[in-house]
């Protein structure tokens, strides 16, 4: 006899159970150059397979599994980029986000496999997933290739998100951004264009150093820009206004955090800021899915975590920020800022 009780939807089960396969399908068209193929024409699947040395009908699965996740197009047995892969997973487009799809392929799909016992153990998976026991950020960096392909990959999504994190709060106040760990400079290049009297200094490890020269270079703002190598945690930090952490708070253990802060807010005049670009988790925890995703993420690969406002106000004001403001860019980040006393 059935029951008079209804089943609950299956779909949330499904969706999830497939969800990993759609990723991978991704990072295997990207790593396989399946998108820069097709940049220049349409093509069909036996002439992608041919040129890319693979299995004529194992291309053409991948190449529909491709079509069905809307990043190519087909056409009378031929197939093209969508514009987003175009855009982002072109080796040859200056907003790829390849280096990040590949890091994610290459280094965190095998660390996410250890899942169960980061949360068991509540510390990340390096050395368990790849023997690897020195600094985290210094272990994927271990070739300058593999260093410019992610910090490229990171540039394609920072072009996404700094334009709107600088937008989130009005900045024309301050007259010089330093922004720590700054990376390619796409915050800083964004927070120049966007702020007409505003300079800015990425100060980065030394490693970062010459592409961050070479990005800033191309940009309409070059000359409001320049670069400065140094560790944040350990050296001086340049004089400026406003500073700036992109994806970096998320990064690190409590008490490094806490440090970095203070050193921040000691470098600041009064009025001075500190603008944070990180994704916020709701204030009940209820969402949203991105943000609790990038905080296992967290777990797995490094000290640190993703955090509610309120909880970013709590850290900010511990060491003296006496304002905290937040907004939600639907951007892949989010932005807080903090003001030191005597702001106006």
């Amino acid at each position: 006899m059935e029951s008079s009780n209804p089943s609950p939807d299956t779909k949330v089960i499904f969706d999830l159970l497939e969800a990993f396969r759609g990723s991978k399908a991704m990072f295997a068209a990207v790593k396989l150059g399946v998108f820069d193929a097709l940049e220049d024409a349409p093509k069909s699947s036996v002439a992608i397979a041919a040129e890319l040395k693979a299995n004529a009908d194992a291309m053409g699965r991948l190449l529909d599994a491709c079509v069905s996740l809307g990043l190519l197009r087909s056409i009378a047995g031929l197939y093209s980029n969508s514009p987003a892969a175009s855009i982002y997973l072109c080796s040859s487009s200056p907003r790829r986000m390849t280096g990040y799809l590949n890091y994610s392929n290459d280094i965190l799909w095998k660390m996410w496999g250890n899942l169960e016992d980061a949360v068991r153990e509540g510390s990340h998976r390096w050395k368990q997933t790849y023997g690897w026991d020195g600094p985290i950020f210094s272990s994927f960096f271990r070739t300058e290739a593999a260093r410019r392909e992610f910090l490229l990959g990171m540039h394609g999504y920072g072009q996404v998100s700094s334009p709107r994190v600088v937008a989130a709060f009005d900045l024309s106040r301050f007259r010089q951004l330093v922004d720590l760990g700054g990376a390619t400079g796409h915050l800083s290049m964004a927070a120049c264009q966007r702020y007409p009297s505003l300079n800015a200094v990425v100060f980065d490890l030394p490693g970062v150093v010459p592409l961050a020269k070479e990005m800033i270079a191309a940009s309409p703002v070059a000359e409001r820009i320049r670069v400065q190598s140094g560790d944040f945690f350990a050296d001086p930090l340049p004089a400026g206004d406003l500073y700036a952490l992109g994806r970096i708070v998320h990064d690190w253990s409590e008490e490094k955090i806490d440090r970095l802060m203070r050193k921040i807010y000691d470098h600041l005049p009064d009025g001075g800021g500190l603008l944070i670009a990180e994704k916020l988790i709701d204030e009940d925890r209820s969402g949203p899915l991105s943000a609790h995703l990038q905080s296992l993420n967290m777990l797995i690969v490094t000290e640190g975590k993703e955090r509610t406002v309120g909880e970013y106000e709590s850290l900010l004001k511990r060491v003296g920020f006496a304002e905290v403001q937040a907004s939600r860019t639907q951007s892949p980040v989010d932005a807080v800022l903090a003001l030191k006393r005597g702001t106006k």
